[in-house]
């Protein structure tokens, strides 16, 4: 959320912070789908330790409907993310203007923003959820 909220914003309106430096939106869109690469693998990390995490909690019984849910919601979504929508929107940007002004680019991009939505919302409730159940252990 941090990205899309407080990075996004610098990174498409550059004008305000830089002086004698013009960027268009497309290269403020290779910019924003350079640090959206980078912060993949902490994803990848992020769906790894909640594999782990929850495999172990499984195991030691502490099984929980709304853990569950939101770990699996977690690690698709962190999985559609990173393996699927990142890449897709840097191979578009790398065709060139013209791929990312197309109704597909469009679309992959709102779909990759709906998902990372729906990643926040899993790891928000996830988190919420084994908070509580350790308060009740």
């Amino acid at each position: 959320m941090v990205l899309g909220a407080m990075v996004a914003p610098v990174v498409f309106n550059p004008n305000k912070i830089l002086v004698d430096v013009a960027l268009d939106h497309f290269n403020s869109g290779i910019i924003m789908g350079e640090i959206f690469h980078r912060f993949s693998y902490w994803i990848y990390f992020v769906a790894t330790v909640v594999i782990i995490y929850e495999a172990a909690m499984y195991k030691l019984g502490q099984r929980d409907a709304i853990a569950f849910g939101s770990a699996i919601t977690v690690i698709f979504s962190s999985l559609m993310f990173s393996a699927v929508y990142s890449p897709k929107i840097l191979s578009m940007q790398a065709i060139g203007v013209e791929a990312t002004q197309s109704d597909t680019f469009k679309n992959v991009h709102l779909a990759s923003e709906l998902d990372f939505k729906i990643l926040a919302v899993g790891l928000i409730v996830l988190f919420i959820r084994r908070l509580l159940l350790l308060r009740l252990a």
